[in-house]
Protein backbone atom coordinates (compact mmCIF):
# COMPACT_ATOMS: atom_id res chain seq x y z
CA UNK A 1 0.00 0.00 0.00
CA UNK A 2 1.02 3.47 -1.10
CA UNK A 3 0.70 5.12 2.10
CA UNK A 4 1.44 8.72 0.99
CA UNK A 5 -0.59 8.26 -2.18
CA UNK A 6 -3.53 7.13 -0.31
CA UNK A 7 -3.34 9.87 2.48
CA UNK A 8 -3.23 12.72 0.09
CA UNK A 9 -5.92 11.38 -1.96
CA UNK A 10 -8.20 11.19 1.34
CA UNK A 11 -7.26 14.48 2.43
CA UNK A 12 -8.53 16.05 -0.68
CA UNK A 13 -11.35 14.24 -1.48
CA UNK A 14 -10.61 12.11 -3.64
CA UNK A 15 -10.90 8.75 -2.03
CA UNK A 16 -12.55 8.02 1.37
CA UNK A 17 -11.16 5.39 3.45
CA UNK A 18 -12.04 2.02 4.30
CA UNK A 19 -11.82 -0.10 7.37
CA UNK A 20 -8.91 -2.13 6.34
CA UNK A 21 -6.68 1.02 5.11
CA UNK A 22 -7.86 2.65 8.06
CA UNK A 23 -6.29 -0.14 10.16
CA UNK A 24 -2.98 -0.64 8.26
CA UNK A 25 -2.69 3.12 8.14
CA UNK A 26 -3.07 3.54 12.12
CA UNK A 27 -0.69 0.46 12.53
CA UNK A 28 2.05 1.35 9.82
CA UNK A 29 1.84 4.98 8.73
CA UNK A 30 4.33 7.99 10.05
CA UNK A 31 2.52 9.72 12.57
CA UNK A 32 3.48 13.01 11.20
CA UNK A 33 2.23 11.59 7.75
CA UNK A 34 -1.15 11.08 9.33
CA UNK A 35 -1.18 14.60 10.97
CA UNK A 36 -0.36 16.32 7.90
CA UNK A 37 -2.95 14.69 5.91
CA UNK A 38 -5.33 15.24 8.80
CA UNK A 39 -4.53 18.66 8.96
CA UNK A 40 -5.28 19.11 5.42
CA UNK A 41 -8.56 17.90 5.66
CA UNK A 42 -9.19 20.28 8.18
CA UNK A 43 -7.71 23.03 6.21
CA UNK A 44 -10.47 22.07 3.80
CA UNK A 45 -13.09 21.86 5.62
CA UNK A 46 -13.00 24.49 8.08
CA UNK A 47 -9.77 26.79 7.00
CA UNK A 48 -6.77 27.34 8.98
CA UNK A 49 -7.24 29.69 11.28
CA UNK A 50 -9.98 29.21 13.53
CA UNK A 51 -10.11 27.38 16.62
CA UNK A 52 -13.76 27.03 18.14
CA UNK A 53 -14.84 26.06 21.84
CA UNK A 54 -17.58 26.69 24.04
CA UNK A 55 -18.67 27.80 27.17
CA UNK A 56 -21.23 25.20 28.78
CA UNK A 57 -21.91 23.24 32.22
CA UNK A 58 -22.74 19.32 32.25
CA UNK A 59 -25.38 18.59 34.39
CA UNK A 60 -26.11 15.11 35.73
CA UNK A 61 -29.52 15.40 36.99
CA UNK A 62 -29.05 12.12 38.81
CA UNK A 63 -26.75 9.39 39.28
CA UNK A 64 -28.79 6.47 39.87
CA UNK A 65 -28.61 3.67 37.03
CA UNK A 66 -29.29 0.31 36.26
CA UNK A 67 -27.28 -0.61 33.35
CA UNK A 68 -24.15 -1.22 35.24
CA UNK A 69 -20.97 -0.56 33.29
CA UNK A 70 -18.29 -1.79 33.69
CA UNK A 71 -16.25 1.26 33.51
CA UNK A 72 -17.88 3.84 34.98
CA UNK A 73 -18.02 4.98 38.50
CA UNK A 74 -20.01 7.86 38.78
CA UNK A 75 -23.64 5.75 38.89
CA UNK A 76 -25.55 4.07 41.96
CA UNK A 77 -27.91 1.72 41.95
CA UNK A 78 -31.21 3.27 43.24
CA UNK A 79 -31.82 3.65 46.92
CA UNK A 80 -27.80 3.69 47.61
CA UNK A 81 -26.94 6.37 50.33
CA UNK A 82 -24.98 8.51 47.91
CA UNK A 83 -27.86 8.09 45.02
CA UNK A 84 -29.49 11.18 44.15
CA UNK A 85 -32.29 13.32 41.90
CA UNK A 86 -31.32 16.97 41.42
CA UNK A 87 -34.13 19.30 42.66
CA UNK A 88 -35.14 22.16 40.86
CA UNK A 89 -33.82 24.97 43.19
CA UNK A 90 -30.24 23.17 42.49
CA UNK A 91 -30.91 22.92 38.88
CA UNK A 92 -31.74 26.64 38.86
CA UNK A 93 -29.22 27.43 41.29
CA UNK A 94 -26.35 25.90 38.50
CA UNK A 95 -27.72 27.66 35.43
CA UNK A 96 -27.68 30.80 36.78
CA UNK A 97 -24.02 30.30 37.71
CA UNK A 98 -23.48 29.10 34.27
CA UNK A 99 -24.90 32.31 32.82
CA UNK A 100 -23.37 34.46 34.79
CA UNK A 101 -19.89 32.83 33.46
CA UNK A 102 -20.99 33.84 29.84
CA UNK A 103 -22.56 30.40 29.05
CA UNK A 104 -24.54 29.56 26.60
CA UNK A 105 -25.27 25.80 26.84
CA UNK A 106 -26.35 23.25 29.44
CA UNK A 107 -25.56 19.72 28.68
CA UNK A 108 -28.26 17.60 31.07
CA UNK A 109 -27.31 14.23 31.19
CA UNK A 110 -27.66 10.99 33.92
CA UNK A 111 -28.17 7.82 34.81
CA UNK A 112 -30.77 5.27 33.71
CA UNK A 113 -33.34 5.47 36.73
CA UNK A 114 -36.23 3.17 36.58
CA UNK A 115 -38.32 4.93 38.27
CA UNK A 116 -38.40 8.93 36.60
CA UNK A 117 -41.18 8.56 33.81
CA UNK A 118 -41.18 10.70 30.62
CA UNK A 119 -43.51 13.89 32.24
CA UNK A 120 -40.73 14.54 34.60
CA UNK A 121 -38.14 14.94 31.81
CA UNK A 122 -40.78 17.18 30.07
CA UNK A 123 -41.00 19.17 32.90
CA UNK A 124 -37.63 19.87 33.80
CA UNK A 125 -37.32 21.26 30.09
CA UNK A 126 -39.78 23.11 29.89
CA UNK A 127 -39.28 25.00 33.44
CA UNK A 128 -35.78 25.55 31.90
CA UNK A 129 -36.83 27.18 28.98
CA UNK A 130 -39.07 29.45 30.57
CA UNK A 131 -36.55 30.53 33.20
CA UNK A 132 -33.63 30.86 31.07
CA UNK A 133 -34.75 30.74 27.40
CA UNK A 134 -31.18 32.21 25.68
CA UNK A 135 -29.60 28.82 26.26
CA UNK A 136 -29.20 26.21 24.61
CA UNK A 137 -30.53 22.50 25.93
CA UNK A 138 -28.15 19.21 24.58
CA UNK A 139 -29.67 16.91 26.91
CA UNK A 140 -29.57 12.95 27.78
CA UNK A 141 -27.88 10.36 25.27
CA UNK A 142 -29.48 7.61 22.88
CA UNK A 143 -28.88 4.76 25.40
CA UNK A 144 -30.94 7.24 27.97
CA UNK A 145 -33.68 8.33 25.68
CA UNK A 146 -34.03 4.39 24.81
CA UNK A 147 -34.32 3.83 28.32
CA UNK A 148 -36.95 6.31 28.76
CA UNK A 149 -38.66 4.99 26.04
CA UNK A 150 -38.93 1.50 27.76
CA UNK A 151 -39.98 2.80 30.65
CA UNK A 152 -42.98 4.15 29.02
CA UNK A 153 -43.67 1.63 26.13
CA UNK A 154 -43.03 3.33 23.78
CA UNK A 155 -40.60 4.57 20.48
CA UNK A 156 -37.55 6.66 20.26
CA UNK A 157 -38.69 8.80 18.12
CA UNK A 158 -41.74 9.46 20.18
CA UNK A 159 -40.03 10.18 23.58
CA UNK A 160 -37.69 12.44 21.36
CA UNK A 161 -40.48 14.70 19.91
CA UNK A 162 -41.93 15.00 23.23
CA UNK A 163 -38.77 16.30 24.54
CA UNK A 164 -37.74 18.53 21.60
CA UNK A 165 -41.99 20.09 21.85
CA UNK A 166 -40.45 20.66 25.88
CA UNK A 167 -37.47 22.30 24.64
CA UNK A 168 -34.53 20.23 23.57
CA UNK A 169 -32.21 21.54 21.38
CA UNK A 170 -29.71 18.85 20.56
CA UNK A 171 -28.96 15.04 21.59
CA UNK A 172 -25.09 14.77 22.59
CA UNK A 173 -23.21 11.38 21.32
CA UNK A 174 -22.59 10.32 24.93
CA UNK A 175 -23.18 6.18 25.19
CA UNK A 176 -21.39 5.71 22.19
CA UNK A 177 -18.11 4.37 23.84
CA UNK A 178 -17.54 1.93 20.95
CA UNK A 179 -20.14 0.82 18.57
CA UNK A 180 -19.29 -2.17 17.85
CA UNK A 181 -21.22 -4.86 19.78
CA UNK A 182 -18.47 -6.98 20.51
CA UNK A 183 -16.97 -4.43 22.43
CA UNK A 184 -20.37 -2.98 23.57
CA UNK A 185 -21.17 -7.15 24.96
CA UNK A 186 -17.73 -6.85 26.86
CA UNK A 187 -18.34 -3.44 28.51
CA UNK A 188 -21.61 -2.06 28.74
CA UNK A 189 -24.05 -5.26 27.67
CA UNK A 190 -27.39 -4.06 29.74
CA UNK A 191 -26.78 -0.43 27.49
CA UNK A 192 -28.31 0.43 24.00
CA UNK A 193 -26.43 -1.68 21.32
CA UNK A 194 -24.69 -0.31 17.94
CA UNK A 195 -27.46 -0.12 15.67
CA UNK A 196 -29.88 1.01 18.24
CA UNK A 197 -27.83 3.93 19.20
CA UNK A 198 -27.26 4.78 15.27
CA UNK A 199 -31.05 4.76 14.87
CA UNK A 200 -31.59 7.04 17.71
CA UNK A 201 -29.34 9.58 16.54
CA UNK A 202 -31.01 9.19 13.11
CA UNK A 203 -34.44 9.72 14.66
CA UNK A 204 -33.33 13.08 16.18
CA UNK A 205 -31.50 14.06 12.66
CA UNK A 206 -35.20 13.35 11.27
CA UNK A 207 -36.39 16.17 14.21
CA UNK A 208 -33.48 18.55 13.39
CA UNK A 209 -31.92 18.05 16.42
CA UNK A 210 -28.40 19.26 16.83
CA UNK A 211 -26.22 15.87 17.08
CA UNK A 212 -22.86 14.64 18.00
CA UNK A 213 -20.87 11.37 17.88
CA UNK A 214 -18.09 10.23 20.12
CA UNK A 215 -15.86 7.57 20.67
CA UNK A 216 -14.09 5.86 23.56
CA UNK A 217 -11.03 3.84 22.90
CA UNK A 218 -8.58 1.62 25.25
CA UNK A 219 -11.57 -1.19 26.72
CA UNK A 220 -9.09 -3.34 24.85
CA UNK A 221 -10.39 -3.63 21.64
CA UNK A 222 -8.51 -3.99 18.29
CA UNK A 223 -8.43 -1.37 15.57
CA UNK A 224 -10.89 -3.16 13.77
CA UNK A 225 -13.51 -2.39 16.46
CA UNK A 226 -12.82 0.91 16.42
CA UNK A 227 -13.10 1.63 12.79
CA UNK A 228 -15.63 -0.70 12.56
CA UNK A 229 -17.84 1.81 14.71
CA UNK A 230 -16.60 5.10 12.74
CA UNK A 231 -18.11 3.04 9.75
CA UNK A 232 -21.71 2.98 11.07
CA UNK A 233 -21.09 6.82 12.30
CA UNK A 234 -20.33 7.51 8.47
CA UNK A 235 -23.02 5.41 6.94
CA UNK A 236 -25.47 6.98 9.42
CA UNK A 237 -24.44 10.47 8.26
CA UNK A 238 -24.17 9.97 4.75
CA UNK A 239 -28.07 8.43 5.02
CA UNK A 240 -29.36 11.27 6.84
CA UNK A 241 -27.69 14.05 5.04
CA UNK A 242 -29.46 12.48 2.40
CA UNK A 243 -32.77 12.07 3.43
CA UNK A 244 -32.73 15.28 5.74
CA UNK A 245 -30.18 17.38 5.06
CA UNK A 246 -28.28 17.54 7.95
CA UNK A 247 -27.02 14.94 10.48
CA UNK A 248 -23.69 14.62 13.12
CA UNK A 249 -22.33 18.84 13.23
CA UNK A 250 -19.12 17.15 15.24
CA UNK A 251 -17.35 13.97 16.99
CA UNK A 252 -15.17 13.70 19.65
CA UNK A 253 -12.94 10.91 20.23
CA UNK A 254 -11.01 10.08 24.25
CA UNK A 255 -9.43 7.46 26.19
CA UNK A 256 -10.78 5.22 28.29
CA UNK A 257 -9.78 6.89 32.22
CA UNK A 258 -9.99 3.77 34.29
CA UNK A 259 -8.99 4.15 37.33
CA UNK A 260 -12.11 2.12 38.23
CA UNK A 261 -13.53 -1.58 38.66
CA UNK A 262 -13.15 -1.65 35.23
CA UNK A 263 -9.34 -1.35 35.28
CA UNK A 264 -8.95 -4.28 38.07
CA UNK A 265 -11.51 -6.32 37.12
CA UNK A 266 -11.10 -6.51 33.19
CA UNK A 267 -7.43 -4.75 32.40
CA UNK A 268 -4.94 -6.29 35.14
CA UNK A 269 -5.80 -9.87 35.80
CA UNK A 270 -6.39 -10.55 31.66
CA UNK A 271 -3.24 -8.12 30.78
CA UNK A 272 -4.77 -6.00 28.91
CA UNK A 273 -3.85 -2.33 27.77
CA UNK A 274 -6.92 0.27 28.80
CA UNK A 275 -6.78 3.44 28.14
CA UNK A 276 -4.17 5.26 25.44
CA UNK A 277 -1.34 7.61 25.62
CA UNK A 278 -0.34 10.58 23.24
CA UNK A 279 0.55 8.80 20.12
CA UNK A 280 -2.00 6.75 19.86
CA UNK A 281 -3.97 9.36 20.81
CA UNK A 282 -2.91 11.79 18.05
CA UNK A 283 -2.88 8.99 15.46
CA UNK A 284 -6.39 7.68 15.89
CA UNK A 285 -7.43 11.46 16.12
CA UNK A 286 -5.82 12.37 13.03
CA UNK A 287 -7.82 8.65 11.44
CA UNK A 288 -10.75 9.96 12.83
CA UNK A 289 -10.89 13.11 10.79
CA UNK A 290 -9.82 11.57 7.81
CA UNK A 291 -11.87 8.81 7.84
CA UNK A 292 -15.28 10.70 8.82
CA UNK A 293 -15.19 12.68 5.83
CA UNK A 294 -18.73 14.00 5.71
CA UNK A 295 -18.62 15.09 10.01
CA UNK A 296 -17.93 18.99 9.91
CA UNK A 297 -15.73 19.24 13.11
CA UNK A 298 -13.36 17.31 15.19
CA UNK A 299 -13.05 18.29 18.62
CA UNK A 300 -9.96 17.50 20.84
CA UNK A 301 -10.20 15.98 24.59
CA UNK A 302 -8.29 18.52 27.00
CA UNK A 303 -10.39 16.79 29.85
CA UNK A 304 -8.70 13.45 29.04
CA UNK A 305 -5.35 14.33 27.51
CA UNK A 306 -4.58 17.30 29.25
CA UNK A 307 -4.85 20.73 27.10
CA UNK A 308 -0.96 20.34 25.85
CA UNK A 309 -1.79 17.46 23.94
CA UNK A 310 -5.09 18.59 23.29
CA UNK A 311 -3.58 21.35 21.72
CA UNK A 312 -1.31 19.02 19.48
CA UNK A 313 -4.21 17.62 18.26
CA UNK A 314 -5.36 20.98 16.65
CA UNK A 315 -2.38 19.62 14.48
CA UNK A 316 -4.12 16.45 13.96
CA UNK A 317 -7.11 16.61 12.50
CA UNK A 318 -9.05 18.88 15.63
CA UNK A 319 -10.59 22.14 14.80
CA UNK A 320 -12.43 22.47 18.21
CA UNK A 321 -10.94 22.67 21.55
CA UNK A 322 -14.73 21.75 23.46
CA UNK A 323 -15.68 23.64 26.29
CA UNK A 324 -14.77 25.28 29.50
CA UNK A 325 -17.05 22.10 31.27
CA UNK A 326 -17.56 24.19 34.12
CA UNK A 327 -19.04 21.25 36.21
CA UNK A 328 -18.20 17.43 34.98
CA UNK A 329 -18.66 14.59 37.07
CA UNK A 330 -18.56 11.27 35.07
CA UNK A 331 -15.02 11.32 33.28
CA UNK A 332 -13.22 12.98 36.97
CA UNK A 333 -15.23 10.07 38.83
CA UNK A 334 -12.86 7.72 36.29
CA UNK A 335 -9.53 8.85 37.40
CA UNK A 336 -9.10 12.08 35.15
CA UNK A 337 -6.93 14.27 37.14
CA UNK A 338 -7.94 17.62 34.75
CA UNK A 339 -9.98 20.55 36.28
CA UNK A 340 -12.09 22.64 34.62
CA UNK A 341 -11.12 25.37 32.60
CA UNK A 342 -11.78 28.47 32.21
CA UNK A 343 -12.44 30.74 29.85
CA UNK A 344 -9.37 32.52 29.21
CA UNK A 345 -7.55 29.49 29.92
CA UNK A 346 -9.01 27.74 26.88
CA UNK A 347 -8.12 30.99 24.33
CA UNK A 348 -4.61 30.92 25.75
CA UNK A 349 -4.32 27.35 24.81
CA UNK A 350 -5.39 27.89 21.22
CA UNK A 351 -3.78 31.07 20.77
CA UNK A 352 -0.44 29.43 22.46
CA UNK A 353 -0.86 26.57 19.31
CA UNK A 354 -1.03 29.14 16.49
CA UNK A 355 -4.79 29.54 15.91
CA UNK A 356 -7.15 32.63 16.68
CA UNK A 357 -9.89 31.25 19.42
CA UNK A 358 -13.82 31.83 18.55
CA UNK A 359 -16.43 31.06 20.93
CA UNK A 360 -19.13 29.39 19.45
CA UNK A 361 -23.19 27.27 20.34
CA UNK A 362 -23.97 24.41 20.04
CA UNK A 363 -24.46 24.63 16.01
CA UNK A 364 -21.18 26.14 15.60
CA UNK A 365 -21.98 29.53 15.20
CA UNK A 366 -19.95 32.45 16.35
CA UNK A 367 -20.60 34.19 19.38
CA UNK A 368 -19.73 36.63 21.35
Amino acid sequence: MNYEKLLSDVSEGQERLSVQESVELFLHADLNSLGQAANRMRQRLNGDEVVTYLVDRNINYTNVCVTDCKFCEFYRPLGHKESYVISETELFKKVEETVALGGTRILLQGGHHPELRLDFYVNMLKNLKTRFPQVELNAFSPPEIDHIAQVEGTSCLQVLESLKTAGLDGLPGGGGEILDDEIRERVSPKKLMSTGWLSCMSDAHSLGLLTSASQVIGFGEEPTHRFNALQGIRDTQDKSMAAYGRGFLSFVMWPLQFESRYGEVFGNKKGVKLGAEREEYLRHSALSRLFLDSVPHIGASWPTMGPVIAAEALMFGADDFGSTMIEENVVSSAGSTYDCMTEEAIRAHIGDAGFRPQKRDSAYQAVS
